[in-house]
């Protein structure tokens, strides 16, 4: 598994575009009947006749020109066809202007980390620092990490159990920016692609209090629930449930959720109560989680970076035309998102809700 930085500078770059469509959902809504209707995994780009290739901005909404200002911009910025180094947990740190990302299920690490960092899927800052999300491995237990951004890398075990049980496999985190505490989720997909023992808990979001080390289900009822984030003022949290895609081994199965839900947060314990659908995912499934300063939450998911308002309305689409697991705002009117084999960089007018707690 690795863990890697690059300057959030970008020496390696391709030219930029910053096509835009406009999409008329009129066009759409009722197609031919003997049209070829697609399946949830395959793109949509209901605009055929456009000459142009992925990426581009696809807008569904009028309000997602406010987003991408009057000049955006999209371009590849690192790309490697051999393996998938760019996959999830990307983490912007501002006072060296550097992102951490991982590299899915390639061996090796580029920044050097303890045993106890067994295949990190997602991350997010922490007092300044990364806080690492791991998995688990075998019979090591999935865990919470700290670990500082500058050599030598010093890491430290926050939490791996919960009253002496293990989880099954921690996805993602972040930090609540009212009471800093940590929220987690964990799945089930170690099982399911044979590198983690049959769970022993349901499949959950969590609190954790540092300060105090309690730890406590907030959130249940999910089947996979994947990434994690929280409206700017901390009253709202969005939690994206990746059911559908029940494993590499499993397959997907296109009747169970690919769905962002929205909860509130109980005033005195944060307990996530009134669970609603926010979205749900119109290609692939939901996976990691940003927002803007303006609220508007960015989904990764099976055709790139999907952003809805605050009201859960499909603004528009940063359309890659291959899936993207994670993305991350780096400073201002500038979004990074993972594409596996390639990083892109998206030049915008929106700028990213604080992380760093």
């Amino acid at each position: 598994m690795k863990v890697l930085l690059v300057p959030a500078a970008f020496a390696v770059t391709i030219a930029a575009q910053g096509v835009v469509v406009h999409e008329d959902k009129h066009a759409f809504v009722v197609l031919d009947t003997l049209s070829p209707f697609r399946n949830g995994s395959q793109l949509f780009e209901p605009t055929l006749h456009v000459n142009t290739t992925p990426p581009y901005f696809q807008v569904y909404d009028d309000r997602f020109l406010d987003v991408l200002g009057p000049n955006p911009s999209i371009r590849v910025i690192v790309e490697n066809d051999t393996f998938a180094f760019a996959h999830e947990a990307p983490v912007w740190i501002p006072s060296t202007n550097q992102i951490f990302f991982n590299g899915g299920k390639t061996v090796g690490r580029p920044v050097p980390v303890g045993p106890d960092v067994q295949i990190n899927n997602g991350a997010t800052l922490f007092h300044g620092d990364l806080l690492l999300v791991t998995t688990g491995n075998g019979t090591l237990p999935p865990s919470l990490v700290r670990m500082t951004p500058s050599a030598p890398f010093n890491d430290t075990v926050l939490l791996n159990n919960f009253y002496g049980r293990q989880f099954n496999s921690l996805n993602d985190a972040k930090v609540h920016p009212v009471s800093r505490a940590i929220f987690f989720t964990d799945v089930s997909y170690g099982f399911e692609n044979n590198f983690r023992p049959r769970p022993l808990l349901p499949n959950q979001v969590y609190r954790f209090d540092v300060g105090t080390g309690e730890v406590r289900a907030v959130a249940d009822g999910l089947v996979q629930p994947n990434g994690i984030a929280f409206s700017p003022d901390g009253a709202t949290a969005y939690v994206a449930d990746s059911a559908e895609t029940e494993g590499e081994i499993g397959g997907s199965d296109p009747s169970l959720p690919a769905t962002v839900y929205a909860f509130d947060l109980m005033p005195d314990t944060q307990v996530f109560v009134n669970r609603r659908i926010f979205a749900f995912i119109d290609t692939g499934v939901p996976d990691g989680l940003a927002l803007d300063t303006e609220g508007n939450l960015y989904v990764g998911c099976g055709d790139g970076t999907q952003v809805f308002s605050p009201m859960g309305t499909l603004l528009g689409k940063i359309f890659l035309g291959s899936s993207s697991s994670n993305m991350v705002f780096a400073g201002t009117n500038r979004l990074v998102v993972l594409a596996d084999t390639r990083v892109f960089l998206a030049e915008i007018a929106a700028t990213g809700a604080n992380l760093d707690f």
